[in-house]
């Protein structure tokens, strides 16, 4: 499995106990979305990914440039909890099913919304970590 079969073992637990809190705050996330907004466009994952992508770059110039965290909480933190938060596959299945619903506007709007402000939110959370230096 890995070089050292019990630190392997103790890795995964890490990544799987921030993957279970990252995919229930997704799905919780992503319920108070629908209720609000309604199950038309996919404003959950468009949140929960612009989100995501603001904390990971918050979280990872945080953990890169101030401290210097265990090896545990990266595992824990940004592999377990932002990849099972985040849900650029749940993303691309959704731009696919409103363009073959012919929605292919709003799927272009979608996708052009996911990226652009996906990219902007990393870019904002890594300018907001190095500007509060």
């Amino acid at each position: 499995m890995f070089g050292d079969e019990r630190r392997g073992r103790v890795e995964l637990i890490w990544v799987g106990v921030g993957g279970f809190a990252g995919a229930n705050a997704r799905y919780v996330m992503g319920r108070e979305m629908e209720s609000r907004f309604g199950a038309g466009f996919p404003h959950g994952t468009l949140a929960i990914n612009v989100l995501g992508s603001l904390v990971i770059g918050v979280l990872v110039t945080m953990l890169a440039e101030r401290f210097a965290p265990s090896h545990a909480v990266r595992l824990l933190l940004v592999t377990g909890f932002l990849g099972g938060y985040t849900t650029f596959s749940s993303y691309a299945f959704e731009a696919i099913t409103l363009a073959d619903r012919g929605q292919v506007g709003r799927a272009l709007i979608y996708v052009l919304a996911s990226n652009g402000l996906a990219l902007a939110a990393c870019a904002a959370g890594i300018a907001l970590m190095r500007g509060l230096r």
